[in-house]
């Protein structure tokens, strides 16, 4: 037996489509007693609303799309949490859809919401996205968008951070009061906004408490992981050894790090102190812990969603949305990476 229709339960009752409807509905100009046979009948049935019908006429179809980077990873994970939370408690399924740090499946996956046609979009940038054209479509076919940690300026749209420029001068500066003379930053890829905010945060920490920049102790990740915290470290051993603390783009980074030395034989914090970005789980179990920043990635979640919940909401009234940027506090954590 095929899909139900309401025509099938109508014909079967000898009522019209619109009252079955109404029925179904629990309209009042509709008997108790036709609607009970309706119902009763509906789910003898096993009938189920036509989804596709219902968007058309209530012109919204109850589903959201979120695109991240990694959906393995502690700080992402957290988001998702959060924002699946929040999206059930308001009746909206989420879509999940993974980047795997990839300009071209973002746009891909771009593609594929706007044809399911969701009411509104969650983003995360892939580290890799210079052209900014797919995210332009979205706002173009009037389709709500937040974007969430990793941003553009360049769109007009909301956002939800955190201040990574300060988050980046504190870790730098804890470093320094931790008595470091030469501080090694292994920071992020050229493109995305948060790399680029931490690197000028470590490097105006250095400017303000009167240390050289050396461009020869900053590392580039690409790939953001723990072979290159490891790889880099050696190099630090090995080309720079007056280099007395590190000032990690990620806890995943930080944590190579940790391991390199730890394999070698140098003494954290003694001889070189050790600080990441995130706060993931894996950095406080480590030996030695890692000191980090506690970016708040479940309220960073819920954010996005309420205010994406809002701009949905204005665009279904027909009524004007002012775009805002939220910014969320970090914290410093200090760990035995640290703590001399």
């Amino acid at each position: 037996m095929g899909e139900v229709t309401l025509k099938q339960i109508a014909l079967e009752l000898g009522i019209s489509i619109t009252t079955v409807s109404k029925a179904l509905k629990n309209y009042k100009d509709v008997s108790p007693k036709t609607k009970a046979a309706v119902i009763k009948l509906a789910e003898k049935l096993n009938y189920r609303p036509n989804s596709f019908a219902v968007n058309l006429r209530t012109k919204e179809s109850k589903t959201i799309g979120l695109i991240i980077p990694e959906i393995v990873h502690h700080f992402f994970s957290n988001i998702v949490n959060a924002i699946i939370e929040e999206a059930e408690k308001k009746g909206y399924l989420v879509i999940i859809l993974q980047s795997n740090e990839s300009e071209e499946l973002e746009k891909k996956q771009i593609d594929l919401l706007l044809s399911k046609r969701v009411d509104g979009i969650l983003m995360s940038l892939s580290n890799n996205t210079t052209n900014l054209d797919h995210l332009k479509k979205v706002i173009a076919n009037n389709t709500p968008l937040v974007l969430f940690d990793k941003i553009s300026k360049l769109i007009d749209c909301s956002k939800v951070i955190i201040d990574d420029r300060n988050a980046g001068y504190a870790a730098t500066e804890h470093l320094i009061k931790c008595g470091c003379k030469k501080i090694a930053h292994f920071r992020g890829p050229l493109n995305p906004q948060n790399s680029i905010d931490r690197f000028l945060g470590y490097k105006k920490a250095l400017e303000d408490y009167n240390m050289k920049f050396d461009r020869s102790i900053v590392f580039t990740c690409e790939k953001v992981n723990f072979d290159e915290g490891y790889n880099f470290a050696k190099k630090i051993y090995t080309e720079h050894k007056d280099v007395d603390g590190i000032f990690a783009i990620t806890d995943l980074v930080g944590i190579g790090v940790v391991a390199y030395f730890n394999e070698v034989g140098v003494k954290i914090p003694d001889q070189i102190a050790i600080i990441g970005f995130s706060n993931w789980f894996m950095a406080s179990v480590i030996t030695p812990s890692l000191s980090t920043i506690d970016q708040p990635g479940f309220e960073m979640g819920k954010k996005a969603l309420k205010l994406l919940l809002k701009e949905i909401k204005a665009h279904k009234k027909g009524k004007e949305f002012k775009y805002k940027t939220i910014v969320l506090s970090t914290k410093l954590i200090e760990r035995k990476s640290t703590a001399f």
